[in-house]
């Protein structure tokens, strides 16, 4: 008898490398099976129907990047060694990543704008969620007197993010790190000029 959670988890991760990698919509309930070594009728048990498989395996994903970074982040003493975490954790996408595929924010954002609300609904959840890390990093060096009084948060959040984001896609596209390298080299100069 198999353990119903260990199955749920396998589903999980199997279907999320496949989404996060052939697209939400080509992927298929047979690659599913295939990827699992689980029937159908194995897959609907834990989940009522691809579209619930689809978002419970990007939420999956976004919590284990998510995850990931905060505990990395958490870790670090001070707001320079937290900042060096973000820019290591999306350096390091095509070399190590967490999950096959390149950054489900991006992937399930790109595939769901105009076709699929729900996904896009949890896409822009996860982004959310990396925003607020990332705020939160900001806010406290502020508070600790790290970063300058007048730093504008806000700008700097989407600066980042779409920065790094796009420096992701960038690479993935060349297959190789120098657009995320140069990216990130340039984020750094603007984080030197922040602190104190």
């Amino acid at each position: 008898m198999r353990n119903p959670e260990q199955t749920k988890a396998t589903i999980l991760k199997e279907s999320a490398n496949l989404f996060n990698t052939k697209g939400y919509k080509a992927t298929s309930l047979s690659d599913i099976t295939q990827a699992t070594g689980l029937t159908k009728g194995a897959i609907y048990k834990h989940f009522n129907n691809k579209e619930d498989l689809e978002q419970q395996a990007l939420r999956s994903l976004g919590r284990t990047m998510l995850d990931l970074l905060g505990k990395e982040i958490k870790l670090a003493k001070n707001y320079e060694s937290k900042m060096e975490v973000v820019f290591t954790f999306f350096e390091n996408y095509l070399l190590n990543p967490p999950y096959q595929g390149g950054c489900p924010l991006m992937n399930s954002a790109v595939e769901s704008d105009d076709t699929n609300p729900v996904l896009r609904q949890q896409s822009f959840g996860m982004l959310v969620n990396l925003k607020s890390s990332l705020r939160r990093v900001f806010e406290n060096a502020k508070r600790r007197n790290q970063i300058k009084s007048d730093t504008d948060i806000e700008q700097m959040v989407y600066v980042f993010i779409a920065t790094l984001e796009g420096g992701i896609m960038m690479s993935k596209l060349e297959r190789n790190n120098d657009a995320i390298s140069n990216c990130i080299a340039y984020l750094k100069e603007i984080n030197k000029g922040l602190m104190i």
